[in-house]
């Protein structure tokens, strides 16, 4: 029997110890399954690279996009302290001061809707690229301008292409990104903003000491050094793989999605989408015919994306952000420099606060924060009214007013700062997304130049306090409209929202998804 067994488990041969060589068997598997542990081990860090590889190719293209938007917003910002010194220097009035600051935004209007059609037919890249090339000639006439007309001359360019960069940026960015980073990468052209703000802030301050037929141009003429990056920029990023297939162009489409995803086998699923979505486009009538006469489902869309763009602006944060020293100067800070370091502190709240938008916009959903953002605005902008209205003298007032504009402008960047640009981004079909998304950025852009040009006016007439009251009133109005008209974009792929505004999707009366609620409990 002890044979038997033996040559049953061992084939009869006996090793050292007496130890069976057959049993050395059960070792070979054991190698055998380690060999297939490594396999996989080595199969998941090859997934694990390509993943990393992905996320860090896809971030750089949003950086890259967003490139333009720094134009955008060191004009805001550079131009807050560089009228101190035009007004010096030129001997302009109150009215052209008026003019020159909001001027920007109401023509960047028409580079906006020029941008819409220009991003349809040369490409999403190749706008921004016309983008920054328009805003460098505008920054090099204004640097240049010996008169209050040339000056004029330089501002119209620099808003038709600053028009077309800020519209074209989320488009892009929305185009290329994978649905479970779409909200946060389609926030950076925010995040430049603000950065572009901050860099005006600073650009200020730094060369405020030199002579005022001086200075200004120095900080005007800094503005174009971002263009350079650009033209860099356009040599890496790739064409937005939707507008390719738009072009039928579907094997630059695929490989553009190959580059961009982090799961291959989603690819061919993702690519059909985005044909069917083209397909159906193919079979309408004219974009400009389904923006004037649109569905119900395209009707809805156009009311939450250009909805959303004015309230982002009427609001007053570009008025507080161009005007901040007048701001300051009503709260009772003396001195340029002081005024000037001021808006520094409102550049680095608005620039830090865009960073909680980003950590919490594919987490929380784009809801929740506009919730925060509005009401938050509106407890702000009412308290600085107070402040301005009764606590205009001594340091009380002034250490009031700085924190509650340091407080707007860190409700609006986490909130309604950024998410206005990422759902304007989402919501529109293939066909349309384009020119849609520019009409929103006109809303927008015509919102701020109104305000901006109209500000000091008003101000004069019904006090500063009073005009911040009035921004109260709209900011508590943006409130009630996300509550009614804005629905919940988070997880989902462009095409599956807008298969649920075309299913007669009804847009939810404001309600807090459990999904996110259950999400922000666990996160407090």
């Amino acid at each position: 029997m002890g044979l038997a067994a033996i040559q049953e488990n061992g084939e009869g041969e006996m090793g050292l110890g007496g130890v069976p060589l057959g049993a050395k068997n059960k070792y070979r598997r054991m190698d055998s399954e380690l060999t297939d542990y490594d396999g996989d081990f080595e199969h998941h860090h090859q997934l694990e690279k390509k993943r990393n590889s992905t996320r860090k190719y896809v971030f750089a293209c949003a950086v890259f996009a967003s490139l333009n938007n720094v134009l955008l917003g060191y004009d805001v910002g550079v131009m807050s302290g560089a009228i101190i010194f035009i007004k010096e220097d030129l001997k302009i009035s109150e009215v052209q001061e008026e003019i020159l600051v909001g001027v920007l935004s109401v023509i960047s209007l028409l580079g906006s809707l020029g941008g819409g059609r220009a991003s349809d037919v040369i490409g999403r890249k190749w706008t921004m690229g016309l983008a920054a090339i328009v805003f460098q000639a505008g920054a090099a006439v204004m640097t240049l301008a010996p008169t209050f007309r040339v000056l004029m001359i330089g501002r119209l360019l620099a808003g038709v292409g600053i028009g077309l960069g800020v519209m074209i940026a989320p488009v892009y960015i929305a185009e290329i990104s994978p649905t479970v980073s779409r909200g946060k990468l389609t926030s950076f052209p925010e995040i430049f903003i603000n950065a572009g703000i901050l860099l005006g802030y600073v650009s200020n301050y730094a060369f405020s000491g030199l002579p005022a037929h001086m200075n200004w141009r120095i900080m005007l003429a800094v503005g174009i050094l971002p263009s350079v990056f650009i033209a860099f920029a356009l040599c890496i990023i790739p064409e937005s793989p939707r507008w390719l297939v738009m072009k039928n162009r579907i094997e630059e489409a695929r490989s553009v999605l190959l580059k961009t995803n982090d799961d291959e086998s989603e690819v061919e699923d993702r690519l059909a989408e985005i044909q069917l979505a083209a397909g159906v486009s193919n079979g309408e009538k004219a974009v400009w015919r389904q923006l004037l006469s649109p569905s119900p489902a395209l009707g809805r869309m156009l009311i939450t994306g250009f909805g959303i763009q004015c309230f982002q602006q009427i609001t007053g944060i570009d008025a507080t952000v161009y005007y901040s020293p007048e701001i300051f100067k009503a709260a009772g800070i003396d001195g340029n420099s002081k005024l000037l370091a001021a808006t520094v502190a409102v550049g680095v709240t608005k620039t830090v606060f865009i960073l909680v938008a980003i950590i919490l916009i594919d987490k929380a959903g784009r809801k929740p924060l506009l919730y925060v953002s509005t009401i938050g605005m509106t407890i702000c902008l009412f308290s600085l009214g107070v402040t301005l209205s009764l606590l205009n003298e001594g340091s009380v007032g002034i250490a009031m007013a700085i924190l509650f504009v340091c407080g707007n402008v860190a409700f609006f960047s986490v909130g309604i700062g950024p998410v206005c640009w990422v759902v304007t981004s989402e919501i529109f079909p293939l066909k349309v997304r384009a020119q849609a998304s520019a009409l929103g950025a006109v809303g927008n852009r015509v919102c701020s130049g109104l305000i901006a040009m109209s500000f000091l006016s008003v101000s004069r007439a019904i006090t500063m306090g009073g005009t911040f009251f009035i921004f109260s009133v709209l900011s508590a109005l943006s409130v009630v409209f996300v509550y009614k008209l804005v629905p919940e974009t988070k997880g989902k792929s462009l095409e599956q929202i807008e298969s649920m505004f075309q299913n007669e999707y009804e847009v939810p009366g404001g309600e807090l998804q459990l999904g996110d609620v259950e999400h922000l409990v666990q996160k407090g």
